[in-house]
């Protein structure tokens, strides 16, 4: 199963069929993405599931029918345990952004935290799940792909938020804090937190 954010609400990709109960069941083969965005966005339904019998070719038929972006970034821990956020567009989230031509994933992940952020001395420990959501920008939708790492660091220096990035703060939170903003972040970041 697979989840694609559009906003807070997901379309899931999933060989599952379900009785129909605040979400509306559509076969990938046969559905229209502009309804799917525009039903979630505007009615009471809570979610789309999209079926596929075949679990191995749902996620590729998906990604082709917008426009994909990729971009990294990282859930980085410091050593005494806090975890570091960002905040955004009026929304706490994790630091990550596009990844450049000829650059690896990991390499843009560490780039991206250091540019939003000013934290450096990052060392990646593991892969986390990757996350998708649709996004639209200049009147188009696309799909953003973000690769996550957790990310370790005993940074100790001042934290300068990316203010040409739309950041105005960078914290780091302990468990509790972290746990209380994610009131006010995305699905997918949650995913990533807890």
């Amino acid at each position: 199963m697979i989840k694609v954010f559009v906003g807070d609400k997901p379309i899931i990709l999933t060989t599952e069929v379900l009785k129909e109960h605040k979400f509306k069941n559509y076969l990938l083969n046969s559905f229209s993405i502009g309804h799917a965005i525009m039903e979630l966005n505007k009615s009471k339904i809570e979610k789309i599931h999209l079926i596929h019998d075949n679990p191995e070719e749902m996620l590729p038929i998906f990604l082709k029918l917008l426009p994909i972006v990729k971009a990294a970034g990282g859930k980085v821990i410091h050593e005494n345990g806090k975890i570091l956020f960002i905040y955004r567009n009026d929304k706490w989230d994790l630091p990550k952004g596009k990844i450049e031509k000829k650059e690896s994933i990991e390499t843009a992940a560490i780039r991206e935290v250091e540019e939003e952020t000013g934290v450096n001395g990052l060392r990646i420990t593991k892969p986390l799940e990757t996350t998708y959501h649709i996004f639209k920008r200049n009147g188009q939708h696309a799909i953003k792909i973000t690769y996550w790492f957790e990310m370790i660091t005993d940074f100790e220096g001042l934290l300068t938020p990316q203010f040409t990035e739309g950041i105005t703060k960078v914290s780091w939170l302990d468990n509790q804090s972290a746990n209380l903003v994610l009131d006010n972040s995305y699905a997918n970041i949650k995913s990533l937190i807890v």
